[in-house]
C-alpha cells in the first residue's frame, strides 16, 4: 500500500464533493445528524490533528492532547470538537483542515514505509493493527464516508 497515495486520494476527493458548493449551503444542518457541511470539515480538522498526531509517535513525540482527550472523553470528543469551532467562519475551518492535511503529509512523508506495516507499532489503537490501518480506517475511510454524506446532501439542493 502507498500511504501518500491514500492519504492524497482521501483528501481529494473530500475536497471535490466540496467544489463550488457556496458557504451558505455549507452551514446547513442535517447532512450528518445534525451536523452541517462545516461541521463535517470542523469534525474531519480534528481528525487532521489525530493522525498528525499518531505520526508524530513515530518521531517519540507521544501520544498528542487530542488523541488523550479522545482516549478520554470516547464519543463526546466529537461534538466537543464540532462545538469548538463554531464560531470559526467556513474558510477558518477550511483553513485549518487544509493547514493540518499538508503537516500529516509531509509527517506521512518521513516514516519507512516497512513501518507502516507493522502491527503492534500502535497499541493505543489496538495490538493487531499497523498504522496503515489507521491511516485507511481512520482516514481515508472515514473522509470517503462523510463525502458520501455531502453528496447525498448536494443531490438534495439540485432537487
Amino acid at each position: 500500500m502507498n500511504v501518500m497515495d491514500i492519504l492524497m486520494y482521501g483528501n481529494r476527493t473530500l475536497l471535490g464533493t466540496l467544489e463550488d458548493l457556496s458557504d451558505a449551503g455549507r452551514k446547513v444542518g442535517g447532512v450528518c445528524g445534525v451536523w452541517s457541511v462545516k461541521d463535517i470539515m470542523a469534525h474531519l480538522a480534528s481528525y487532521e490533528h489525530l493522525l498528525a498526531e499518531a505520526l508524530n509517535t513515530f518521531s517519540n513525540n507521544g501520544i498528542g492532547p487530542n488523541m488523550a482527550d479522545m482516549a478520554e472523553l470516547g464519543d463526546a470528543w466529537n461534538d466537543l470538537q464540532v462545538e469548538r469551532r463554531t464560531d470559526m467562519t467556513v474558510a477558518e475551518v477550511m483553513a485549518e483542515y487544509n493547514e493540518v492535511h499538508e503537516q500529516v503529509m509531509a509527517r506521512a512523508a518521513k516514516i519507512p514505509a516497512e513501518t507502516y506495516r507493522q502491527n503492534g507499532k500502535i497499541p493505543w489503537y489496538g495490538p493487531e493493527y499497523c498504522l496503515d490501518d489507521f491511516v485507511v480506517y481512520a482516514s481515508y475511510g472515514h473522509k470517503r464516508e462523510h463525502s458520501a454524506q455531502i453528496s447525498v446532501y448536494r443531490d438534495r439542493l439540485k432537487i
